[in-house]
């Protein structure tokens, strides 16, 4: 049996809490067997319920309050998206020994990307490209503000102060070199977009090396379409990167506040997970290596090199 908590501590989640919940609030389901789902991820723990189903129980507050905005919103998005997201079935209440809303969703078959050990990185290149590009696409009416949906420079401090602790974990001087870079690259010019702000490899699922199916929408909101390019340096190889911008007709400024928006969002996952999560802090610290490499490899004038 595997065993999470929620970040407090308090409140222990495991198979049998996710009987005693389907039993008291969706008894129509309480028969089928309860499995958990491996995963380094920490806002939220899921039990595969039957064949066909997955049970998702928030295990932090900020993910507790994603649940309405996930059940809100993906059904109005998905039938513009080419790629399959959760469907939601049913939204539980805070219950039966647990203190938020949680939620069942359609099962969605896939792995997820390993870094630097794509099968088919081109063609998962224009897979990505094609998601991205329809989710800016949607009509951004009363949509709410992303997770992520400050400025880049908003996040000068805390970056930097993740760079000082990694001192002699990653190359402090090249990661600040390519931090001040996204910081002079100049700010949209234009209305915010939809985007679903933490495209990482553990919110994707491919089959076949190709994209199936995009999942955990907490971070779902308007904001930058910049910061949707972090799947450049999360998931993508340096070669598989060029066909992604193309598709997506990316100008220079967005590309450089891509990498930053992937820089500053790794840095702080390392700085939290080295000592807790390795597998977190293995794909965070391969996203600062990108990174740095990828900025170290710009034209003297500050252009990405051609080809």
């Amino acid at each position: 049996m595997t065993v999470r908590t929620t970040r407090d501590g308090t409140t222990r989640i495991d198979e049998t809490l996710v009987r005693r919940l389907l039993h008291r609030q969706f008894p129509q389901w309480a028969g089928m067997p309860v499995t958990a789902v491996p995963s380094a991820g920490t806002a939220n723990a899921m039990f595969r319920l039957g064949r066909d189903m997955v049970v998702r129980l928030p295990c932090t507050p900020g993910s507790a309050d994603d649940v309405d905005k996930e059940h809100r919103w993906l059904p109005r998005l998905a039938p513009n998206l080419p790629t399959a997201v959760p469907a939601p079935l049913g939204k539980g209440v805070p219950g039966g020994g647990f203190p938020w809303p949680w939620s069942v969703y359609g099962w969605l078959d896939g792995e997820n990307p390993v870094p630097g050990r794509l099968a088919a990185p081109l063609p998962l290149a224009g897979d990505l490209a094609g998601f991205v590009a329809a989710l800016h696409r949607i009509d951004p009416a009363d949509a709410p503000a992303s997770y992520r949906a400050e400025p880049l420079s908003a996040r000068d401090a805390d970056t930097r102060a993740a760079i000082g602790a990694l001192e002699g974990i990653v190359d402090a001087g090249a990661a600040v070199a390519a931090w001040e870079a996204s910081l002079r690259a100049p700010g949209r010019d234009g209305p915010r977009v939809w985007v679903h702000a933490d495209l990482q490899p553990g919110n994707l699922l491919l089959v076949g090396g190709r994209l199936g199916a995009v999942i955990d929408f907490g971070c779902l909101g308007l904001g930058d379409p910049a910061v949707d390019l972090i799947v450049a340096w999360y998931v993508l190889t340096a070669e598989a990167r060029r066909p992604f911008r193309a598709a997506l007709g990316v100008d220079e400024a967005a590309w450089t506040r891509g990498r930053g928006w992937a820089l500053s969002i790794a840095l702080m996952e390392l700085r939290h997970y080295r000592d807790t999560n390795p597998r977190m802090a293995a794909i965070a610290r391969h996203v600062v290596r990108e990174v740095v490499t990828d900025h170290g490899a710009r034209r003297p004038d500050g252009r990405e090199p051609d080809g």
